[in-house]
């Protein structure tokens, strides 16, 4: 991997060493809807997507906040504003920027804290616009495969650029989707870690959470032939994580990751409806760990004191 300076050069493989030794990390929790819950507002058609705009220093804060807890991972918030979502937004001009300056004060907020180590994630989703109060895309048509792709080379090559230290791949369960996405990233110096979303199917087995029809066991395998360094499960109930794991570990040699979301989405609001409990979730934790997860943290609904909660 390409670095700058000796810290940001061992940082990652530091990381990876732990990791390798059977130790475990931290990740962070919900980016978007701390923000919200924070009183950041979200925006109708881009969620949390532009908020670096407007609220630089809401987003330092809430960065800094997850490290204060104990993570030794957090995310830029980028999840949402890949050219996909920026152009029909009418944003095409600031893709660049919006993406960078989110990477930037995750890495602010690692110099305020004083913690070198803790590794930024550049967030990275095939997510579409979505219909207002919906959680389902709103796109008429299908977008092409060379749009795709070249929107998330894009966006990796973006964060390579501003500094992150590895991507993170989040909710990948449209195959379709996730094959641009993964050719993009074919040739990215970067490390990658996938995380995968789930549902409970027709036959109380788990398939993708977009696709109800495509198995979840479908959905990793097209992330195990990528050779990623880590593969997860998230943004997906609590009560389904351990038979996710399950299934991945079976197919994947290497580290796995586990962070379940809590609530709902009716765009562009996250709604905190019977939100885990912090003790509750540790409960979740611990057997995730039993299960193979080296590598926990939250998604939607769970904040810092979800991520105190567990970083011990």
């Amino acid at each position: 991997m390409e670095t700058s300076t000796p810290s940001a050069g061992t940082r990652y493989s530091d990381a990876w060493k732990r990791l390798q030794t059977g130790q475990t990390l931290t990740l962070d929790g919900g980016v978007s809807t701390e923000l919200e819950r924070r009183g950041i507002s979200m925006s109708d058609e881009l969620w949390s997507g532009r908020a670096i705009l407007d609220h630089e220093d809401a987003i330092i804060d809430m960065h800094r906040a997850y490290i204060d807890a104990g993570a030794d991972v957090i995310t830029a918030n980028t999840y949402a504003s890949s050219r996909l979502m920026l152009t029909p937004a009418g944003l095409v001009d600031r893709v660049e920027e919006i993406n960078r300056r989110s990477v930037e004060a995750a890495l602010e907020a690692r110099e305020r804290a004083g913690t070198p180590q803790v590794l930024v994630a550049g967030a990275m989703s095939h997510m579409v616009p979505i219909a207002k109060g919906s959680y389902r895309a709103a796109a008429p048509e299908p977008l092409s495969f060379e749009v795709m792709t070249a929107a998330f080379r894009e966006l990796a090559g973006i964060h390579k650029a501003s500094g992150a230290d590895l991507l993170l791949l989040e909710m990948m369960s449209i195959p379709a989707r996730m094959a641009a996405m993964f050719d993009a990233l074919s040739d990215t110096p970067l490390p990658v870690w996938c995380g995968m979303s789930a549902a409970r199917d027709e036959q109380n087995g788990l398939c993708s959470w977009h696709e109800r029809t495509t198995s979840f066991g479908d959905i990793v395998d097209l992330a195990v032939q990528q050779d990623f360094d880590v593969l997860g499960i998230m943004h997906t109930s609590a009560e389904l994580i351990s038979d996710a794991l399950f299934i991945m570990g079976e197919r994947h040699q290497g580290p796995l990751m586990a962070y379940p979301d809590s609530g709902y989405l009716e765009m562009p609001h996250w709604r905190f409806v019977d939100t885990i409990t912090p003790e509750r979730f540790a409960q979740f934790a611990r057997q995730w760990h039993d299960a193979g997860a080296q590598i926990v943290g939250g998604c939607c609904g769970l904040g810092p004191e979800h991520i105190a909660a567990i970083s011990s």
